[in-house]
């Protein structure tokens, strides 16, 4: 068993919004992994941030992934900072991988001063462009298809990703 597709991309991409839009166009289970960890945890992702640390969050991301990529045959939405493990990354190389590349007016815009996302604290913009940097060359080096959402509506990025999993075997 395996994904359909899975989704990669940074904060404010709309990884898990279009996700379930190509899942419910597909007719088959959207997964997101922070929410497994959610349900896992009993708590936010900025709870188990705060009080488990980053180390321990990457360890259970990693664990996540691991199974959802083994046991879901449905569409995958990733964390943002899921495939800076080298792990997750090799679990990676034989899936379809869409990586939403988003620029950085467009995620600020998007992420707003959302307080649910630990990583983000402080100076949003200048964090978030910190992440994309560092992370940008690992969502290339994952990535099946890349998708530039900047001037996309959710739909119209669904639309391709749909397309994308139609035409690849």
């Amino acid at each position: 068993m395996s994904p359909v597709v899975v989704i990669v991309g940074p904060p404010g991409a709309g990884k898990t919004t279009v996700a379930t839009k190509v899942a419910e166009r597909l007719g088959v289970a959207m997964r997101d992994t922070d929410q497994d960890i959610v349900r896992a945890e009993g708590t936010s992702i900025a709870e188990v941030f705060i009080d488990k640390g980053e180390g321990y969050f990457r360890e259970r991301e990693t664990a996540a992934v691991r199974g959802a990529v083994a046991d879901h045959d449905g569409v995958l939405a990733l964390g943002g900072g899921a495939v800076i493990n080298k792990k997750t990354r090799e679990l990676l190389k034989a899936e379809r991988v869409v990586f939403l590349d988003v620029g950085l007016p467009a995620a600020v815009k998007r992420v707003g001063m959302n307080a649910n996302r630990p990583l983000l604290l402080g100076n949003v913009r200048a964090q978030l462009k910190l992440l994309m940097d560092q992370r940008r060359p690992v969502y290339l080096e994952v990535a099946t298809l890349t998708i530039d959402t900047d001037d996309l509506d959710a739909d119209q990025v669904a639309d391709r990703v749909v397309e994308f999993v139609q035409e690849t075997p």
